[in-house]
């Protein structure tokens, strides 16, 4: 997440800088650093936003689980912690799921993949809309 679309993020959520700070308990001066590009947003504050912006829009209820969207084989499934969790609704929130056959185990790299995932797709176009 760049600071373009953190603060495409906070205006989506019809937040001040100063109410979103609170709401991710971190300071006024984490979120103008986040905005200015001074600093980067941190794994945790990135989640946070998109399941705000999930719940929000609504959007939760709606969304299908992975596995059935990627149609993944049950041994597949089994190994996987979206599975695991019941989480396939949000399986862009957990590291060490088996996308494209391999673990995602690292914030950055599972979110490069995430991003262009059907499952999180309608949270990045609803904060686009």
């Amino acid at each position: 997440m760049d600071s373009v679309e953190f603060s495409l993020f906070r205006k989506k959520l019809q937040k001040t800088q100063k109410e979103l700070a609170q709401l991710l308990g971190t300071s006024l001066k984490a979120i103008h650093s986040y905005e200015q590009a001074w600093r980067t947003i941190p794994p945790h504050v990135e989640r946070q936003l998109f399941y705000l912006v999930l719940k929000k829009k609504g959007l939760l209820d709606r969304q299908k689980n992975c596995w059935t969207l990627k149609k993944c084989p049950s041994e597949k499934r089994k190994a996987c912690p979206a599975w695991e969790f019941q989480s396939g609704d949000m399986c862009w929130f957990t590291c060490g799921t088996l996308c494209a056959n391999t673990v995602q185990d690292k914030w950055a790299d599972k979110m490069l993949l995430c991003r262009s995932c059907e499952v999180l797709a309608p949270i990045l176009e609803a904060v686009k809309t």
